[in-house]
């Protein structure tokens, strides 16, 4: 597991992935249409990448639905989990996984829907059903609207913080029992950064019960008095 004081401010972009794993998802990433209800959204993220922090970058943009802005953030955070997901398939294996795990938490697989008895997979097996799952989610456009004036679902809320409860699971699994391997290949500063991302976005917006993130709570922990001393510093109403 990382220790706390590795998490910090590292751009993805100045990360040294190594090369073999760089583009390796477990799936196609997934892209909203240019098009769609969401183009200012993606054309103002263009505009803006790398120039704000990510406590300013989680936020709820001025006239934006919070219901756009979750299905927004929730596509680009779902492909950074097919990305690390992708990254640590070469040593999150059948023989060295045997059980979604991190730490003393483990969980078996069922999504309440086809597979309503929960199942005793393997990390590698679970992160896939997983992964498949929610990109099912995210493609149904009765759940997540695409076309300008669509509604949202009532249960759309309900539904994004299911996906975020599971998602999490992966970076909880991935620090436990593969932070050294990947620091060993450089790819800590993009994990670090990328969970420092998910835990301000799901706090912004409480996403995700404080019981379930136990696994991670002590590295989550100092994440929020961190967001915490810089939001006073620099004069900016604390949220989430």
């Amino acid at each position: 597991m990382a220790e706390a004081g590795t998490i910090g401010g590292s751009s993805p972009a100045n990360s040294a992935w190594r090369d073999d794993r760089k583009m390796a998802t477990l799936l196609p990433p997934r892209k909203l249409p240019a098009d769609s209800r969401y183009a200012e959204l993606i054309n103002s993220r263009q505009k803006t990448l790398g120039s704000l922090d990510l406590a300013a970058q989680v936020r709820l943009p001025t006239g934006c639905s919070e219901e756009e802005w979750l299905a927004f953030n929730t596509v680009d955070l779902f492909n950074e989990l097919n990305l690390l997901a992708g990254a640590v398939s070469d040593i999150c294996t059948e023989q060295t996984c045997a059980t979604m795990s991190a730490g003393s938490y483990a969980w078996q697989w069922a999504d309440g829907d086809k597979v309503k008895t929960p199942q005793q997979l393997s990390a590698p097996k679970y992160t896939e059903k997983l992964l498949v799952w929610v990109e099912s989610q995210l493609a149904d456009e009765t759940f997540l609207p695409v076309q300008p004036g669509q509604p949202f679902p009532p249960n759309f809320k309900k539904g994004i913080k299911v996906i975020y409860k599971r998602l999490f699971r992966i970076y909880a699994h991935v620090f436990h029992n593969h932070f050294k391997a990947m620091a060993e290949c450089d790819a800590d500063a993009h994990l670090n950064h990328s969970f420092k991302h998910f835990v301000y976005f799901v706090k912004e917006f409480d996403l995700v019960e404080d019981s379930e993130l136990e696994p991670m709570a002590e590295l989550i922990n100092l994440l929020m008095r961190k967001r915490a001393q810089e939001a006073h510093q620099q004069g900016v109403p604390e949220t989430g």
